[in-house]
């Protein structure tokens, strides 16, 4: 085994005085059977005082085995556990609520299984059966794993687990991480997107002792974000296929009746206008997201960070709005439109009069204006692939220079927001 096969643990703590003895001592008590078990060298574990103003780094600092980071003003959850990973030497990093909720001994269930299953993140979820979190929490962790779920295509049962196991080699695909209480669901949100091995294993989880710092509301939406903000970065184009989705469930609901109306009486009511014209906003707003997510996906592929692999419908989305495809869906709407059109446009011509019914009134419209937004959409596809082959360029001719000059080159897809690691024993302060 390598001199680094460790296994680094960074335990966060805001106003902890009531828990973080216990915590330390636990984890201290755990180490020797994590070692053990998982196969590791040894066991480091970091506690990072984030601005506390009680006795936290007072009685973190009495234990000498550990090494404590205090930061003097409070920088984040998030912040406090990267500052702990940055300073750790382990190859293997974790982190642990200081409120006495997850049993430090779990680490060793979390280890093994990074190891026997090359996993890149290994989390304790908390929603088994010896979960004692409150309903509301639990019903929340519900409903963002389905969130995520739904915009990843993969799942994890709890998004904001505070015990969590990372290879330090995988951290380079999950940076840059939010400094605040988002950093779990965010780099859930980026290990599923990204397509990293994550696992999860059941875990007891108790009541914390003393109060705790989430807000259901401000931390919820802020949980929200960081979900949105992580498919943005790998798959924007799930967003959007999911909102056009949407809109034609809506679309659907809502032609149902007229439709099977006008089947069986060969006209339509005129009540009916309404559903029509919300029909007719929700396409105009669905087929925007469908083109959006077509050139979001053409956009993200310029990045450095996005991983190849595309799925299936983002691919059929790309492929229809592009060369060929184009032009024939474009000509054929046009065609539709003015087909629709045709005959109020003869009748005006000739008696400077339209009766013609609003329904094809509706349907025309859509169809031209569905036809602009295609040909802005042409447009702007490409400027992108303007930018795409600029870029290219810049890089061979770089490469070229770098190979000329026998220098070594840097990163030229941008800049390298990858983070150093240090890979000494931190320094107790």
């Amino acid at each position: 085994m390598s001199e680094t096969n460790w296994l680094t643990i960074v335990i966060p703590a805001l106003n902890e005085e009531d828990a973080i003895g216990g915590t330390i001592a636990r984890c201290l008590e755990a180490r020797e059977e994590i070692s053990h078990q998982s196969g590791l060298d040894g066991v480091e574990i970091i506690v990072v005082s984030d601005g506390s103003t009680d006795r936290t780094a007072e009685i973190a600092q009495s234990f000498e085995e550990i090494s404590v980071i205090i930061f003097e003003q409070n920088r984040g959850y998030g912040a406090a556990i990267k500052e702990g990973w940055r300073r750790g030497r382990g190859d293997y990093v974790g982190f642990l609520d200081a409120d006495g909720t997850c049993d430090p001994r779990f680490f060793a269930a979390l280890c093994q299984t990074a190891i026997t299953e090359n996993a890149d993140v290994t989390l304790g979820s908390r929603l088994g059966a010896d979960s004692q979190m409150p309903a509301i929490r639990r019903a929340g962790n519900r409903g963002f794993a389905f969130l995520m779920g739904l915009l990843c295509g993969r799942n994890v049962t709890d998004t904001a687990s505070g015990m969590r196991v990372v290879r330090r080699d995988s951290l380079k695909y999950l940076y840059p991480l939010p400094d605040g209480l988002h950093f779990t669901p965010a780099m859930s949100a980026r290990a599923l997107m990204n397509h990293l091995r994550i696992i999860e294993i059941p875990m007891k989880y108790e009541e914390r002792i003393g109060e705790s710092k989430l807000n259901a509301l401000w931390d919820g939406f802020r949980f929200l974000k960081a979900i949105g903000e992580g498919v943005l970065c790998y798959r924007p184009e799930k967003i959007f296929l999911t909102g056009f989705s949407i809109c034609m469930l809506v679309i659907l609901i809502l032609a149902a009746y007229p439709t099977e109306f006008y089947f069986q009486n060969h006209r339509l009511e005129e009540w009916m206008i309404y559903r029509f014209v919300v029909c007719q906003f929700a396409g105009s707003f669905g087929i925007t997201l469908l083109l959006a997510s077509a050139l979001s996906n053409r956009m993200a592929r310029m990045s450095s960070r996005r991983e190849d692999s595309v799925g299936f419908w983002s691919s059929v989305v790309a492929s229809l709005f592009t060369g060929t495809p184009l032009v024939v869906i474009t000509g054929l709407l046009t065609l539709l439109g003015v087909g629709f059109l045709w005959p109020g446009i003869v009748e005006f011509i000739l008696s400077g009069k339209i009766t013609l019914h609003w329904s094809r009134l509706i349907a025309g419209a859509f169809t031209l204006f569905t036809v602009l937004q295609i040909s802005i959409f042409f447009v702007l596809m490409k400027v992108v692939e303007i930018w795409s082959v600029e870029q290219r360029s810049v890089e061979k001719n770089y490469l070229e220079h770098c190979r000329k000059e026998s220098v070594l080159p840097r990163n030229v897809s941008g800049p390298d927001t990858t983070p150093t690691f240090k890979t000494t024993q931190p320094v107790i302060k």
